[in-house]
This record gives structure tokens, C-alpha cells and sequence, in this order.
């Protein structure tokens, strides 16, 4: 949890400062999110190949869509 005085500092600090401080965050969240996929690995993708199912509903949608445009 993030304490109250901390967040009163941040509001109290100048525009630039607070831009500073998002860099510095958004650089940090970046680093991490780099950090969760491994070199040398391989990971499962997904892929609509042989999805009837999921082209069959996609198609229903559309036609439902579409007589509701035109009625």
C-alpha cells in the first residue's frame, strides 16, 4: 500500500518532476515485463488454425450484426 505522505509528496512536487517520476516508473514496469520471457525458450501461442468453432460463432456474430444494420 502506498503511504499517504508519499502520495502527498508527489502531488506536491513540480510538472516536470512528476513526468521524472513517471519515466522512471513506466522504465521500471518496462524492465520488468522484459524480465518474464526467457531467452533460449519456447512458449505456446495460439493459433485460430483448425478453430471451427471459434469461426463459426465469429460468422453467426457478423450475420446477426449485419441483419440488425439493415432492418
Amino acid at each position: 500500500m502506498v503511504s499517504s505522505e508519499l502520495i502527498s509528496t508527489l502531488r506536491e512536487l513540480s510538472r516536470s518532476d512528476k513526468f521524472h517520476i513517471i519515466q522512471i516508473l513506466i522504465s521500471e514496469l518496462a524492465q520488468q515485463e522484459t524480465d518474464l520471457i526467457k531467452p533460449d525458450q519456447s512458449y505456446p501461442v495460439w493459433s485460430p488454425y483448425d478453430a471451427v468453432e471459434a469461426a463459426d460463432t465469429m460468422l453467426k456474430v457478423l450475420q446477426t450484426a449485419k441483419a440488425q444494420d439493415h432492418g
